[in-house]
């Protein structure tokens, strides 16, 4: 009898040792992925299209923390492809990067991605190579934390923004080259001329006619592409996407904006937003009425409706040129009021770093083609096509604003609808700090620059083909200054490592993998330099990035610096 004991003893010793050390090892997935040409159907227009396993968005991956994945992804396209698994910490040749990470997927082969998943939240993965993404190649990621959910909820849906172009990502680069100015369809007309004579005055009309002239620009160029149609989920507003819930559940949303060029004001009217991540990393609860979400960014919302009635989630574009529109609700079918466009927003004098009132034009040394010139006459215009708009001596760093909207006679400034709670980067803390707090090794100056006339960007006035990598070391902490020199908004985002936003909150500052940058305004951000290897930093404005605004980043040191050496000896 006592043998036997013995024996049970210890086959249940044995059976628990090999639980214990089968949960100890990660859980290893395997997911597979076909990258496709489709055709997409989007409000009345039809166009050859780019999806995954034959859709547009691709599925959305479900990770766990902690787990191993293995993607593999088969190319069945005529021309190389990539994933970038946007926002995800991981090795330098899993980022998806051509001609930094890795070659790129050639046609007809199959490329596995393999890393550990070491967080948690939302992101998405997208194409990095040439305009696939633009064309529909996007996908959105959701991975489940490994401890228990600081946030109560009972729904959870991916809420995926996009703006889908009856041109191709290729047309409209070749457009924007031809004419910066393509698809703007809110030029200002002679009737805005006489109305602003009215409520203005001529003088401080004109005035503020030639200031735009001479800068070669025009306060409707909030946005460099018009004319799109929001998709929310894949899906236009006529076909609404829907959300279910039973009334008094709490209801998690994560909205992504993997759109192109456009950025979205999201509010749900009657429901309250409660913002509990930002770029999947959890911040302190904040109560809003409607946020921002620049392109690439993510942000999860907790909302609570208490009727059994439907719910508009609207997405306003910020330039007022195009909306999406879905639907939350107890049942299929059930819709509600989709409110109207807002009026649409003027650039101002502020959002250029430059006080119009007090503006000498003359003071505005530097600019290519205009030093010496008689600001007070145009008669030397000749010289203003190829102005580099970007070399103005009061945008320089004058506005050094975390909140990359907030500026008294902004026309970028968002009201909320009935005057509610507008969402702010300074509103943002983490919720536990991902680092400790320490002083920065070193600043690096990244001033946002670019030429409207040859639509051309670029970072500190040098486009990416000419420029040299930036050069970090594994281990020191990086001060990036952001000094955005043009008239554009730029979402900037660093492959690899966390962006910690200088938002004024300290230690609670939030990390994120994009951050926004407004026309003259400089942003901080600090970078734990934690990942060795090659890495792409660039605006994620797709038609930006193309033309220029796009840097390399090469780690030096650390645990895989004998690969990075070996890669840059074969490159």
């Amino acid at each position: 009898m006592k043998q036997w004991l013995i024996r049970f003893n210890t086959i249940i010793y044995g059976f628990v040792t090999l639980t214990l050390l089968w949960t100890s090892i990660a859980k290893a997935e395997v997911y597979d992925l076909s990258v496709d040409n489709i055709i997409k159907n989007t409000n009345g227009f039809s166009k050859s299209s780019i999806g995954y396993n034959g859709t547009t968005p691709g599925p959305v991956l479900r990770f766990s923390e902690g787990e191993d994945v293995t993607i593999n992804v088969t190319n069945n396209l005529k021309e190389s492809t990539s994933i970038h698994w946007h926002g995800l910490i991981l090795p330098t040749d899993m980022d998806g990067v051509p001609g930094i990470s890795f070659e790129g997927i050639a046609p007809g082969e199959t490329f596995k991605y393999q890393f550990p998943v070491m967080q948690s939240g939302t992101y998405w993965y997208h194409s990095h190579s040439s305009f696939q993404e633009p064309d529909g190649a996007y996908g959105a990621i959701v991975i489940t934390p490994k401890k228990r959910d600081p946030f109560r909820y009972q729904r959870d849906y991916v809420v995926q923004l996009t703006d889908e172009h009856e041109d191709s990502g290729a047309t409209i680069m070749r457009n924007l080259k031809m004419m910066d100015d393509y698809y703007n369809r809110s030029q200002r007309t002679l009737g805005d001329f006489f109305s602003d004579i009215s409520s203005k005055g001529l003088s401080k009309t004109l005035d503020d006619r030639l200031s735009w002239g001479e800068m070669r620009m025009t306060p409707s160029d909030i946005e460099d592409v018009q004319g799109f149609t929001t998709l929310v989920n894949g899906k236009t507003s006529e076909q609404n996407w829907t959300g279910i819930f039973k009334a008094d559940e709490r209801v998690r949303l994560r909205f992504i904006n993997s759109s192109a060029m456009t950025y979205y004001d999201i509010r749900i009217p009657g429901l309250e937003m409660t913002v509990v991540s930002a770029d999947g990393n959890n911040v302190q609860p904040v109560k809003v009425d409607e946020l921002r979400i620049s392109v690439a960014e993510t942000y999860d919302v907790i909302v609570q409706p208490k009727e059994d009635k439907a719910y508009t989630i609207f997405a306003e574009s910020m330039g007022r040129t195009g909306f999406g529109a879905a639907t939350l609700a107890p049942r299929e079918g059930m819709v509600s009021d989709i409110p109207q466009l807002r009026e649409v927003p003027l650039l101002t004098m502020s959002d250029m770093g430059m006080d119009h009132a007090g503006m000498n034009m003359s003071d505005m040394a530097g600019m290519e083609g205009m030093e010496g010139m008689d600001h007070s006459k145009m008669t030397d215009m000749s010289n203003m096509k190829t102005m580099d708009h970007s070399k103005m001596s009061n945008m320089k760093g004058g506005n050094i604003r975390p909140d990359p909207f907030y500026a008294p006679g902004s026309g970028l400034m968002p009201t909320a609808a009935n005057s509610g709670k507008f969402l702010s980067y300074s509103d943002l803390k983490a919720q536990k700090p991902l680092y400790k707090e320490r002083s920065a090794t070193r600043e690096i100056e990244l001033r946002l620059t670019g030429n409207m006339g040859r639509y051309s960007w670029s970072i500190n006035g040098i486009k990416y083909e000419d420029a040299d990598p930036i050069r970090l070391q594994y281990g020191e902490r990086v001060r990036f200054k952001f000094v955005n020199e043009t008239m554009m908004t730029h979402p900037m985002h660093l492959h690899g490592m966390w962006s910690i936003l200088d938002n004024g909150n300290g230690k609670w500052n939030p990390v994120k993998h994009t951050i926004s940058v407004a026309p003259g305004t400089t942003v901080y951000s600090e970078t734990e330099v934690d990942a060795a290897g090659q890495w792409a930093f660039h605006c994620h404005l797709s038609y930006h990035a193309a033309a220029g605004m796009f840097r390399k980043v090469i780690v030096e040191g650390g645990p895989t610096a004998n690969l990075l050496n070996k890669t840059q000896t074969e490159g």
